[in-house]
């Protein structure tokens, strides 16, 4: 044998060897979940995949739409028949719909927004005409304004931060942004904040159209006429119907008046093609956009404002509408009363063939292999919840709905919540509580990748270490975008977020071209990757189910945390440092002599001294954490009797609570999360240690400091969790 072959062997025994011994078995019981698992492998079907795809994405299914019912009764009627006691909970939610779309250039000549994608040879469903539902922003508020145009690039703080160095106001104005950068929703509220009186977002063809790649129907990517929907409800104060904040929106339920909801925008705001924004930017003057500002427009980029003028109307036909969500419940045969939530919306903005539709075929094939599992004798020990949410797409509505509405319950039987969303070709990507970050990898360890036979783990890792990472598996950090959100940031009940992609770039999002026929030839054509996920997911839930010893492990948890530690206090240090060398160069005149001859010269001004903060309260809870949690490690679970293991998992369960804090984020209380929590001014984007990372970042010292003892407390009480269950084993 040669050193080489010798290596693989070594290597390939360890694989084996961890294979084989997952967290949270006892021996005896290890070898029945393997034979589980490999049962349950063997009866993941493709072809119900495709079949599946083919008939929900056969209409538009947007809430409230006759085919969104039509389509949770029949998965209503899938999951009744693999042997779940399911049900349709059903919510009275907000949702606009447009009656009055119009944009139209006034000066200094005249165009006016065509605002309809056209169908594409070859495509049948883009071809369903006034079926399809028109491109619009869910949450635009109402309205009737023309003004000057600016070009605010994606319209980001830091693109704002550049418009005031060149001494550029939007107020009054109308900004277009481009779409990207963002979540769409910070968009018109930073314009709205700066003073603009309306927004026009729009797809560059740099970002998702003809740059990337031939457009739909000849390649994927998004063709002139392409518009992205989507809401711009404003998030990051809290997703959900924006009448009953807090609640479920029940047919009984209180509701505010439309005019006091703070999540509806306060600008009018309209998405449109690139096609309709090319006269627009092409009549724009004033200064040249920075290099990094410019698109893949045949123009040249300027800024504003004016002398193009715009006037934008809009009005929509707000209705309470009903979101149907498909509850499926298996009951657990030892722990009824413990539950593992799975959940994927069935919702979509047209006929969501991606997103999320590939998701969700993916989550009733795992759902239908363990229920026939389930009918055969090999019934989970822990109940199963299986959720189709509607409503997601306009701002995580029915699921948000249904946490609210059952938070109390869900916080006493609730183990983890796993979910999925739009899937495609290429690599593994999984996101969520670190406490799920071993029992994630040791699943990825074992499921193949259908193109290179090698485990999802091992090309995850090998793609992030080609980007420049290392070698270890982890789990990203939760900020918002799906039906997770309320779960983790809201209930503190530990979640994962999973799925493929890397390898189904594309422009069909929230366009009439994610249709079945985009999917089946440009995102994952043999539905391979489907049912890849089905496997990692049902493992998930499967280990979860059956765990003799949940398991949860608080290692990466610190180690993480230490890491965005390390980052908050960092960044105070960067800023400082900046700061002291912006006021010296003041001191010295440097500026005079380093001002951009093109550029008009702003006189500089001082920046406020950064304070040095007291990071001490963190850094003692963070020891104390990592004595605990070895305390913790050195629990022998085969030690332990029934009675003691079942104490510790009802404990366990609630791990993730401990990381909530009652009276939530500063100015947005619905946010209980003191670790994970979107941006206040980022949407989608994480903002981890969201406390105090965003006072830093806003500049508010004495919140800043606050928020130090409160993460520090939330910290303690978690280290208080962990010696409770410690202290119930025998290893006092």
């Amino acid at each position: 044998m040669n050193k080489q072959y010798l290596v693989l062997l070594l290597i390939f025994f360890v694989v084996a060897l961890n294979a084989q011994n997952i967290k949270g078995f006892k021996p005896e019981n290890l070898k029945k979940q393997l034979d589980l698992e490999a049962s349950f492998d063997a009866k993941i079907s493709t072809g119900n995949l495709d079949s599946w795809m083919k008939k929900m994405a056969a209409r538009p299914h947007y809430v409230g739409s006759e085919y969104g019912k039509e389509n949770a009764e029949w998965m209503l009627k899938q999951f009744k028949s693999w042997g779940y006691d399911a049900k349709i909970e059903t919510y009275q939610v907000l949702f606009p719909y447009p009656k009055v779309r119009i944009l139209e250039l006034t000066e200094p000549n005249a165009y006016k927004a065509k605002l309809t994608a056209v169908p594409v040879p070859g495509d049948a469903y883009t071809e369903q005409g006034d079926e399809l539902l028109p491109s619009y922003n869910a949450f635009s508020t109402d309205g009737d304004v023309e003004a000057e145009l600016v070009f605010v690039n994606y319209g980001i703080p830091a693109d704002y931060e550049e418009l005031e160095k060149l001494g550029i106001d939007v107020k009054g104005k109308i900004v277009i942004a481009k779409y990207y950068g963002s979540w769409r929703g910070i968009k018109p509220k930073l314009a709205a904040e700066k003073g603009a009186i309306g927004c026009i977002i729009y797809s560059d063809p740099e970002d998702d159209g003809y740059v990337q790649g031939d457009v739909y129907p000849k390649g994927a990517f998004k063709n002139k006429t392409g518009v992205q929907r989507g809401s711009v409800m404003d998030m990051p104060l809290y997703p959900g119907d924006v009448l009953t904040p807090g609640y479920g929106a029940t047919i009984e339920a209180d509701r505010l008046d439309r005019k006091d909801a703070p999540t509806i925008t306060k600008i009018p705001v309209l998405p449109i093609s690139y096609e309709d924004a090319e006269p627009l930017l092409e009549a724009l003057g004033g200064l040249v956009a920075p290099a990094s500002w410019r698109g893949g427009l045949p123009i040249t980029y300027h800024i504003g404002p004016g002398p193009a003028k715009v006037h934008l109307k809009l009005e929509f036909d707000w209705q309470l509408k009903p979101a149907y969500n498909v509850i499926a419940t298996l009951s657990g045969s030892e722990f009824p009363n413990e539950w593992v939530l799975r959940g994927n919306h069935h919702d979509a903005w047209v006929h969501g063939a991606a997103d999320p539709v590939s998701g969700m075929v993916a989550l009733m094939e795992e759902a239908r292999a363990i229920g026939e599992l389930a009918k055969k004798g090999q019934r989970p020990k822990r109940t199963l919840v299986y959720c189709a949410w509607d409503a997601e797409e306009p701002g995580l509505i029915g699921s948000t709905e249904w946490v609210e509405h059952h938070k109390e319950e869900l916080q006493k039987k609730a183990v983890a919540y796993i979910n999925t969303d739009g899937n495609g070709r290429g690599f593994f990507n999984a996101g969520g509580s670190h406490t799920l970050q071993t029992l994630v990898s040791e699943v990825a360890e074992v499921v193949k990748d259908p193109q290179k036979g090698v485990s999802i783990k091992e090309r995850k890792i090998a793609k992030d270490m080609i980007n420049g990472g290392d070698d270890k598996f982890e789990l990203y950090a939760l900020g918002s975008g799906s039906d997770y959100t309320p779960f983790i940031q809201h209930a503190g009940i530990a979640s994962l977020n999973l799925g493929f992609g890397g390898e189904n770039a594309g422009g069909e999002y929230h366009t009439i071209y994610d249709t079945y026929t985009h999917y089946k030839r440009f995102k994952d054509p043999e539905f391979a990757y489907g049912a890849a996920l089905a496997k990692t997911a049902g493992r998930i839930v499967l280990r979860l189910a059956n765990a003799d010893f949940l398991p949860f492990a608080f290692d990466p948890l610190r180690e993480t945390v230490s890491t965005y530690l390390e980052e908050v206090m960092k960044s105070c240090e960067t800023m400082r440092e900046a700061v002291e060398k912006h006021n010296k160069l003041i001191d010295e005149n440097a500026f005079y002599l380093a001002s951009d001859p093109v550029k008009p010269f702003i006189e500089p001004k001082k920046k406020e001294h950064i304070p040095y903060l007291d990071f001490t309260p963190i850094l003692n809870s963070m020891i104390s954490l990592r004595a605990t949690i070895v305390l913790f490690n050195s629990i022998d679970i085969n030690s332990l009797s029934d009675s003691e293991l079942e104490a510790i998992n009802k404990q366990l369960m609630h791990s993730e609570l401990a990381l909530t804090d009652a009276s939530g984020l500063p100015r947005r209380p619905w946010y209980k999360h003191q670790i994970y929590a979107p941006g206040f001014y980022t949407g989608y984007g994480v903002k981890t240690l969201p406390g105090v990372r965003e006072a830093i970042e806003q500049k508010e010292w004495p919140e800043a400091q606050e928020q130090i003892k409160k993460l520090a407390q939330t910290l303690n009480n978690l280290n208080n969790h962990i010696k409770s269950i410690y202290s119930i084993t025998k290893n006092k």
